[in-house]
Protein backbone atom coordinates (compact mmCIF):
# COMPACT_ATOMS: atom_id res chain seq x y z
CA UNK A 1 0.00 0.00 0.00
CA UNK A 2 1.42 3.76 -0.99
CA UNK A 3 2.16 5.74 1.78
CA UNK A 4 3.21 9.42 2.39
CA UNK A 5 6.05 10.47 3.74
CA UNK A 6 7.24 14.03 4.79
CA UNK A 7 10.97 14.15 5.25
CA UNK A 8 12.75 17.78 6.64
CA UNK A 9 14.04 19.89 8.88
CA UNK A 10 12.37 23.54 10.17
CA UNK A 11 13.59 26.33 12.23
CA UNK A 12 12.79 24.12 15.47
CA UNK A 13 15.39 21.35 14.19
CA UNK A 14 18.24 23.30 12.61
CA UNK A 15 20.15 26.52 12.97
CA UNK A 16 20.36 29.30 9.92
CA UNK A 17 23.54 28.19 8.86
CA UNK A 18 22.10 24.33 8.15
CA UNK A 19 19.18 25.69 7.06
CA UNK A 20 20.38 27.72 3.87
CA UNK A 21 22.83 24.98 3.44
CA UNK A 22 19.68 22.77 2.39
CA UNK A 23 17.74 25.50 1.40
CA UNK A 24 16.70 25.10 -2.37
CA UNK A 25 16.73 28.04 -4.84
CA UNK A 26 14.16 28.66 -7.93
CA UNK A 27 16.83 27.39 -10.06
CA UNK A 28 17.33 24.59 -8.32
CA UNK A 29 13.71 23.47 -7.58
CA UNK A 30 12.68 21.91 -10.90
CA UNK A 31 15.81 19.87 -11.14
CA UNK A 32 15.49 18.44 -7.26
CA UNK A 33 11.84 17.16 -8.06
CA UNK A 34 13.13 15.13 -11.80
CA UNK A 35 15.83 13.54 -9.63
CA UNK A 36 13.89 12.80 -6.77
CA UNK A 37 11.08 11.20 -8.53
CA UNK A 38 13.68 9.43 -10.46
CA UNK A 39 14.48 7.54 -7.81
CA UNK A 40 12.94 3.74 -8.19
CA UNK A 41 11.36 3.65 -4.58
CA UNK A 42 9.45 7.63 -4.88
CA UNK A 43 6.32 7.71 -6.94
CA UNK A 44 4.98 11.07 -6.49
CA UNK A 45 6.63 14.12 -4.62
CA UNK A 46 6.63 18.09 -4.01
CA UNK A 47 9.35 20.06 -2.50
CA UNK A 48 8.82 23.08 -0.16
CA UNK A 49 11.90 25.23 0.54
CA UNK A 50 11.37 28.39 2.88
CA UNK A 51 13.82 30.49 4.74
CA UNK A 52 12.56 28.26 7.74
CA UNK A 53 11.72 25.39 6.45
CA UNK A 54 13.20 22.42 3.67
CA UNK A 55 10.72 19.37 3.40
CA UNK A 56 10.22 16.66 1.05
CA UNK A 57 6.71 15.48 0.71
CA UNK A 58 6.59 12.20 -0.90
CA UNK A 59 4.76 9.15 -1.90
CA UNK A 60 6.01 5.74 -1.77
CA UNK A 61 5.12 1.73 -1.27
CA UNK A 62 8.14 0.82 0.02
CA UNK A 63 8.71 3.45 2.75
CA UNK A 64 12.41 2.59 3.91
CA UNK A 65 14.03 1.94 1.21
CA UNK A 66 12.37 5.41 -0.42
CA UNK A 67 13.34 7.22 2.90
CA UNK A 68 16.67 6.00 2.41
CA UNK A 69 17.21 7.31 -1.45
CA UNK A 70 15.92 10.64 -0.12
CA UNK A 71 18.44 11.43 2.19
CA UNK A 72 20.93 10.34 -0.48
CA UNK A 73 19.55 12.35 -2.94
CA UNK A 74 19.91 15.71 -0.24
CA UNK A 75 23.91 14.96 0.73
CA UNK A 76 24.85 14.33 -2.79
CA UNK A 77 22.52 17.34 -4.38
CA UNK A 78 23.84 19.96 -2.03
CA UNK A 79 27.23 17.92 -1.41
CA UNK A 80 26.75 17.90 2.24
CA UNK A 81 27.57 15.11 4.16
CA UNK A 82 24.64 13.46 5.60
CA UNK A 83 25.77 13.04 8.86
CA UNK A 84 25.95 16.94 8.88
CA UNK A 85 22.13 17.01 8.71
CA UNK A 86 20.83 13.64 9.74
CA UNK A 87 20.19 14.82 13.36
CA UNK A 88 18.21 17.63 12.00
CA UNK A 89 15.72 15.43 10.09
CA UNK A 90 12.24 14.66 11.08
CA UNK A 91 10.28 11.74 9.67
CA UNK A 92 6.60 12.06 9.04
CA UNK A 93 4.35 8.62 8.18
CA UNK A 94 0.76 8.19 7.48
CA UNK A 95 -1.73 10.38 9.57
CA UNK A 96 0.91 12.28 11.12
CA UNK A 97 2.30 13.01 7.46
CA UNK A 98 -0.97 14.47 6.65
CA UNK A 99 -1.67 16.16 10.04
CA UNK A 100 2.01 18.32 9.18
CA UNK A 101 1.52 19.82 6.04
CA UNK A 102 -2.31 20.53 7.17
CA UNK A 103 -0.66 22.28 10.39
CA UNK A 104 2.17 23.79 7.83
CA UNK A 105 -0.27 25.84 5.58
CA UNK A 106 -2.29 27.07 8.03
CA UNK A 107 0.87 28.05 9.79
CA UNK A 108 0.05 26.28 13.11
CA UNK A 109 3.50 25.04 13.01
CA UNK A 110 5.25 28.36 11.85
CA UNK A 111 7.75 30.70 13.86
CA UNK A 112 5.27 33.40 14.19
CA UNK A 113 2.21 31.75 14.97
CA UNK A 114 -0.64 32.79 11.80
CA UNK A 115 1.33 33.97 9.79
CA UNK A 116 0.12 33.96 6.21
CA UNK A 117 3.17 33.69 3.86
CA UNK A 118 3.40 29.66 4.44
CA UNK A 119 0.44 29.22 2.31
CA UNK A 120 1.55 31.10 -0.84
CA UNK A 121 4.69 29.21 -0.34
CA UNK A 122 3.04 26.07 0.16
CA UNK A 123 1.09 26.48 -3.22
CA UNK A 124 4.05 27.72 -4.90
CA UNK A 125 5.49 24.20 -4.07
CA UNK A 126 2.46 22.51 -5.57
CA UNK A 127 2.32 24.38 -8.60
CA UNK A 128 5.57 23.80 -9.45
CA UNK A 129 5.48 20.13 -8.70
CA UNK A 130 2.40 20.24 -11.38
CA UNK A 131 4.41 21.42 -13.62
CA UNK A 132 7.00 18.99 -13.48
CA UNK A 133 4.20 16.46 -13.56
CA UNK A 134 6.08 14.60 -9.76
CA UNK A 135 2.65 14.92 -7.97
CA UNK A 136 -0.08 12.48 -8.99
CA UNK A 137 -3.32 11.03 -7.51
CA UNK A 138 -2.39 11.15 -3.82
CA UNK A 139 -0.78 14.67 -3.58
CA UNK A 140 -2.58 16.42 -5.54
CA UNK A 141 -5.54 14.99 -3.40
CA UNK A 142 -3.54 15.86 -0.62
CA UNK A 143 -2.16 19.17 -1.43
CA UNK A 144 -6.08 20.77 -2.27
CA UNK A 145 -7.37 19.59 0.97
CA UNK A 146 -4.12 21.09 2.48
CA UNK A 147 -5.76 24.26 1.09
CA UNK A 148 -9.03 23.73 1.81
CA UNK A 149 -7.79 23.11 5.71
CA UNK A 150 -5.80 26.65 5.69
CA UNK A 151 -8.73 28.57 4.67
CA UNK A 152 -11.24 27.33 6.75
CA UNK A 153 -8.79 27.83 9.77
CA UNK A 154 -8.38 31.21 8.55
CA UNK A 155 -12.14 31.79 8.08
CA UNK A 156 -13.32 30.21 11.26
CA UNK A 157 -10.56 31.22 13.80
CA UNK A 158 -9.06 34.39 14.40
CA UNK A 159 -5.58 33.32 14.22
CA UNK A 160 -4.38 35.68 11.85
CA UNK A 161 -6.59 38.35 12.77
CA UNK A 162 -3.89 40.27 15.34
CA UNK A 163 -0.39 41.27 15.25
CA UNK A 164 2.14 39.44 16.38
CA UNK A 165 5.45 41.61 14.95
CA UNK A 166 5.84 44.92 16.12
CA UNK A 167 6.17 45.99 12.92
CA UNK A 168 2.85 44.46 12.15
CA UNK A 169 1.58 46.11 15.33
CA UNK A 170 2.80 49.20 14.43
CA UNK A 171 0.50 49.13 11.05
CA UNK A 172 -2.52 47.76 12.47
CA UNK A 173 -2.75 50.50 15.66
CA UNK A 174 -2.51 53.20 12.77
CA UNK A 175 -5.44 51.41 11.08
CA UNK A 176 -7.42 51.51 14.28
CA UNK A 177 -6.68 55.19 14.29
CA UNK A 178 -7.10 55.95 10.76
CA UNK A 179 -10.35 53.68 10.41
CA UNK A 180 -8.25 52.77 6.73
CA UNK A 181 -4.87 52.94 5.53
CA UNK A 182 -5.70 53.21 2.00
CA UNK A 183 -5.26 56.49 0.00
CA UNK A 184 -2.73 58.02 3.47
CA UNK A 185 0.86 58.33 2.85
CA UNK A 186 3.93 57.41 5.20
CA UNK A 187 7.38 58.36 5.99
CA UNK A 188 9.85 55.79 6.88
CA UNK A 189 12.86 57.27 9.00
CA UNK A 190 15.41 54.20 8.78
CA UNK A 191 15.79 52.47 6.29
CA UNK A 192 16.42 48.86 7.83
CA UNK A 193 15.10 45.36 8.49
CA UNK A 194 12.07 46.85 10.58
CA UNK A 195 11.41 49.13 7.91
CA UNK A 196 11.09 46.95 5.16
CA UNK A 197 8.69 44.72 7.09
CA UNK A 198 6.73 48.08 7.53
CA UNK A 199 7.05 48.55 3.97
CA UNK A 200 5.54 45.44 3.19
CA UNK A 201 2.36 45.77 5.87
CA UNK A 202 1.99 49.12 4.43
CA UNK A 203 1.76 48.26 0.78
CA UNK A 204 -0.96 45.31 1.68
CA UNK A 205 -3.23 47.93 3.35
CA UNK A 206 -2.66 49.88 0.11
CA UNK A 207 -1.20 53.11 1.61
CA UNK A 208 -0.63 55.91 -1.58
CA UNK A 209 2.64 57.65 -1.35
CA UNK A 210 5.46 55.96 0.76
CA UNK A 211 8.67 58.17 1.80
CA UNK A 212 12.15 56.74 3.22
CA UNK A 213 14.31 59.24 5.00
CA UNK A 214 17.81 57.11 5.85
CA UNK A 215 21.08 58.62 7.00
CA UNK A 216 23.14 57.13 3.79
CA UNK A 217 20.96 58.26 1.17
CA UNK A 218 21.92 55.28 -0.50
CA UNK A 219 20.13 53.23 1.29
CA UNK A 220 17.26 55.45 1.31
CA UNK A 221 17.19 55.02 -3.00
CA UNK A 222 17.67 51.21 -2.43
CA UNK A 223 15.03 50.74 -0.55
CA UNK A 224 12.38 53.22 -1.34
CA UNK A 225 13.14 51.56 -5.41
CA UNK A 226 11.81 48.15 -4.23
CA UNK A 227 8.42 49.41 -4.11
CA UNK A 228 7.78 52.77 -6.07
CA UNK A 229 8.37 54.85 -3.01
CA UNK A 230 10.48 58.05 -3.15
CA UNK A 231 14.07 58.59 -1.19
CA UNK A 232 14.05 61.47 1.26
CA UNK A 233 17.65 63.19 2.45
CA UNK A 234 17.73 63.46 6.26
CA UNK A 235 18.20 66.97 5.87
CA UNK A 236 13.94 67.17 4.51
CA UNK A 237 12.38 65.31 7.17
CA UNK A 238 10.93 68.44 8.38
CA UNK A 239 9.59 69.57 4.70
CA UNK A 240 8.38 65.91 4.37
CA UNK A 241 5.92 66.34 7.38
CA UNK A 242 3.04 68.31 5.90
CA UNK A 243 2.34 65.85 3.51
CA UNK A 244 2.42 62.44 5.13
CA UNK A 245 -0.22 61.13 7.77
CA UNK A 246 2.03 58.39 9.22
CA UNK A 247 5.58 58.19 10.71
CA UNK A 248 7.73 55.39 11.36
CA UNK A 249 10.79 55.60 12.62
CA UNK A 250 14.02 52.88 13.22
CA UNK A 251 17.15 54.48 13.42
CA UNK A 252 19.82 53.84 15.49
CA UNK A 253 20.24 57.44 16.63
CA UNK A 254 21.47 58.08 20.06
CA UNK A 255 19.38 61.20 20.57
CA UNK A 256 15.71 62.41 19.47
CA UNK A 257 15.67 62.54 15.45
CA UNK A 258 12.24 64.10 15.72
CA UNK A 259 11.29 66.75 18.58
CA UNK A 260 8.33 69.03 19.10
CA UNK A 261 10.69 71.66 17.48
CA UNK A 262 10.28 70.13 14.25
CA UNK A 263 6.38 68.85 14.12
CA UNK A 264 4.60 72.11 16.02
CA UNK A 265 5.47 74.41 12.80
CA UNK A 266 3.88 72.30 10.23
CA UNK A 267 1.04 71.35 12.28
CA UNK A 268 -0.50 74.93 11.07
CA UNK A 269 0.16 73.95 7.17
CA UNK A 270 -1.59 70.82 7.46
CA UNK A 271 -4.64 72.25 8.75
CA UNK A 272 -4.45 70.45 12.10
CA UNK A 273 -4.97 66.92 9.93
CA UNK A 274 -3.80 63.93 12.25
CA UNK A 275 -0.44 62.79 12.13
CA UNK A 276 0.51 59.23 13.46
CA UNK A 277 4.30 58.61 14.98
CA UNK A 278 5.04 54.86 15.58
CA UNK A 279 8.51 54.51 17.27
CA UNK A 280 10.15 50.95 16.94
CA UNK A 281 13.58 52.02 17.73
CA UNK A 282 15.77 51.88 21.40
CA UNK A 283 16.64 54.23 22.33
CA UNK A 284 13.52 56.43 20.99
CA UNK A 285 13.61 58.31 17.86
CA UNK A 286 10.85 60.32 18.56
CA UNK A 287 10.33 62.79 21.59
CA UNK A 288 7.45 61.71 23.46
CA UNK A 289 6.72 65.34 24.39
CA UNK A 290 5.29 65.25 21.03
CA UNK A 291 1.66 63.96 22.51
CA UNK A 292 1.07 67.35 24.03
CA UNK A 293 0.54 68.44 20.39
CA UNK A 294 -2.97 68.90 19.15
CA UNK A 295 -4.03 65.70 17.19
CA UNK A 296 -0.75 64.34 17.20
CA UNK A 297 0.32 60.82 18.30
CA UNK A 298 3.17 59.13 19.66
CA UNK A 299 3.50 55.38 20.18
CA UNK A 300 6.54 53.96 21.25
CA UNK A 301 7.73 50.61 21.51
CA UNK A 302 6.75 49.03 24.79
CA UNK A 303 3.30 50.09 23.33
CA UNK A 304 3.48 48.05 20.46
CA UNK A 305 4.91 45.05 22.73
CA UNK A 306 1.56 45.02 24.96
CA UNK A 307 -0.27 44.49 21.89
CA UNK A 308 1.91 41.96 20.25
CA UNK A 309 2.06 39.98 23.72
CA UNK A 310 -2.20 40.26 24.05
CA UNK A 311 -2.20 38.88 20.12
CA UNK A 312 0.23 36.18 21.00
CA UNK A 313 -1.86 35.04 23.42
CA UNK A 314 -4.89 35.50 21.61
CA UNK A 315 -3.46 33.75 19.03
CA UNK A 316 -2.58 30.81 20.83
CA UNK A 317 -6.35 30.54 21.68
CA UNK A 318 -7.55 30.62 18.76
CA UNK A 319 -4.54 27.92 17.40
CA UNK A 320 -6.89 25.37 19.41
CA UNK A 321 -10.12 25.54 17.07
CA UNK A 322 -7.26 25.20 14.22
CA UNK A 323 -5.83 22.05 15.08
CA UNK A 324 -9.51 20.57 16.22
CA UNK A 325 -10.22 21.65 12.49
CA UNK A 326 -6.78 19.63 11.37
CA UNK A 327 -7.69 16.55 13.33
CA UNK A 328 -11.02 16.16 11.57
CA UNK A 329 -9.51 16.49 8.27
CA UNK A 330 -7.00 14.06 8.93
CA UNK A 331 -9.47 11.83 9.72
CA UNK A 332 -11.76 12.39 6.44
CA UNK A 333 -8.19 12.05 4.48
CA UNK A 334 -7.63 8.87 6.05
CA UNK A 335 -11.12 7.49 4.74
CA UNK A 336 -10.09 8.41 1.29
CA UNK A 337 -6.84 7.05 0.92
CA UNK A 338 -8.02 3.24 2.74
CA UNK A 339 -11.44 3.53 -0.10
CA UNK A 340 -8.44 4.48 -2.54
CA UNK A 341 -6.90 0.83 -1.88
CA UNK A 342 -10.51 -0.59 -2.08
CA UNK A 343 -11.21 1.11 -5.72
CA UNK A 344 -9.22 -1.57 -7.46
CA UNK A 345 -11.03 -4.43 -6.08
CA UNK A 346 -14.51 -2.90 -6.38
CA UNK A 347 -14.10 -2.87 -10.28
CA UNK A 348 -12.62 -6.11 -10.08
CA UNK A 349 -15.52 -7.45 -8.57
CA UNK A 350 -17.48 -6.11 -10.52
CA UNK A 351 -16.23 -6.17 -13.89
CA UNK A 352 -16.60 -10.47 -12.56
CA UNK A 353 -20.30 -10.11 -12.03
CA UNK A 354 -20.96 -8.20 -15.04
CA UNK A 355 -19.30 -10.62 -16.86
CA UNK A 356 -21.41 -13.84 -15.27
CA UNK A 357 -24.30 -11.82 -16.15
CA UNK A 358 -23.29 -11.36 -19.63
CA UNK A 359 -22.54 -15.06 -20.37
CA UNK A 360 -25.80 -15.99 -19.26
CA UNK A 361 -27.45 -13.26 -21.14
CA UNK A 362 -26.23 -15.09 -24.49
CA UNK A 363 -26.97 -18.43 -22.80
CA UNK A 364 -30.33 -17.02 -22.55
CA UNK A 365 -31.20 -15.59 -26.05
CA UNK A 366 -29.78 -18.30 -27.66
CA UNK A 367 -31.74 -19.91 -30.38
CA UNK A 368 -34.78 -17.45 -28.71
CA UNK A 369 -36.62 -15.00 -30.68
CA UNK A 370 -36.77 -12.17 -28.43
CA UNK A 371 -38.21 -9.18 -29.49
CA UNK A 372 -35.72 -5.79 -29.14
CA UNK A 373 -37.77 -4.19 -26.47
CA UNK A 374 -37.73 -8.24 -24.27
CA UNK A 375 -33.61 -8.11 -25.21
CA UNK A 376 -33.27 -4.68 -23.84
CA UNK A 377 -35.64 -5.87 -20.61
CA UNK A 378 -33.60 -9.14 -20.05
CA UNK A 379 -30.38 -6.53 -20.10
CA UNK A 380 -31.89 -3.98 -17.73
CA UNK A 381 -33.01 -7.01 -15.48
CA UNK A 382 -29.42 -8.39 -15.63
CA UNK A 383 -27.79 -5.21 -14.59
CA UNK A 384 -30.12 -4.40 -11.63
CA UNK A 385 -29.17 -7.23 -10.48
CA UNK A 386 -25.83 -7.11 -10.59
CA UNK A 387 -25.70 -3.65 -8.79
CA UNK A 388 -28.46 -5.14 -6.03
CA UNK A 389 -25.63 -8.11 -5.40
CA UNK A 390 -22.78 -5.48 -5.36
CA UNK A 391 -24.48 -3.10 -2.78
CA UNK A 392 -23.62 -4.76 0.75
CA UNK A 393 -20.10 -5.90 -0.11
CA UNK A 394 -19.29 -2.18 -1.42
CA UNK A 395 -20.77 -0.61 1.58
CA UNK A 396 -18.00 -3.50 3.79
CA UNK A 397 -15.24 -2.79 1.75
CA UNK A 398 -15.51 1.21 2.18
CA UNK A 399 -16.52 1.52 5.84
CA UNK A 400 -14.53 -1.61 7.09
CA UNK A 401 -16.77 -3.00 8.81
CA UNK A 402 -17.14 -2.27 12.55
CA UNK A 403 -14.45 -3.76 13.96
CA UNK A 404 -11.68 -5.89 11.38
CA UNK A 405 -8.92 -4.37 9.27
CA UNK A 406 -10.18 -2.93 6.10
CA UNK A 407 -7.34 -5.19 4.76
CA UNK A 408 -8.75 -8.33 5.44
CA UNK A 409 -11.89 -7.64 4.13
CA UNK A 410 -10.59 -6.52 0.73
CA UNK A 411 -8.46 -10.16 0.63
CA UNK A 412 -11.33 -12.14 1.51
CA UNK A 413 -13.41 -10.54 -1.39
CA UNK A 414 -10.40 -11.41 -3.80
CA UNK A 415 -10.21 -15.06 -2.53
CA UNK A 416 -14.19 -15.75 -2.31
CA UNK A 417 -14.57 -14.48 -6.21
CA UNK A 418 -11.06 -15.45 -6.95
CA UNK A 419 -10.63 -12.31 -8.66
CA UNK A 420 -6.75 -12.92 -8.48
CA UNK A 421 -6.37 -16.24 -10.78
Amino acid sequence: MTEILILGLNHKTADVDLRECLAFTDDQVDTALQTLRAQPAISEVVLLSTCNRVEMIFTAKDPDKALAEAKQFLAQFKNIPADRFEEALYLHRGDQAVKHIFRVAASLDSMVLGEPQILGQVKEAYRIATEQKTSGVILNRLLHKTFFVAKRIRTETGIGNSAVSISYAAIELGRKIFGSLEGKSALLVGAGEMAELAVEHLRRHRVNDIYVANRTFARAVELAGQFNGQPVNFEEIQDTLPRVDIVISSTGSPDYVLTRTHVKPIMKERRNRPIFFIDIAVPRDIDPDLNRLTNVYVYDIDDLNGIVDENIEDRSREAIKGERIVAEAVIRFRQWVDNLSVVPTIKDLRAKLEGIARAELVKTQNGQDFTPEQAAALEKMASAMVNKILHNPTALLKTGGCYADKSQHIDLTRKLFKLDS
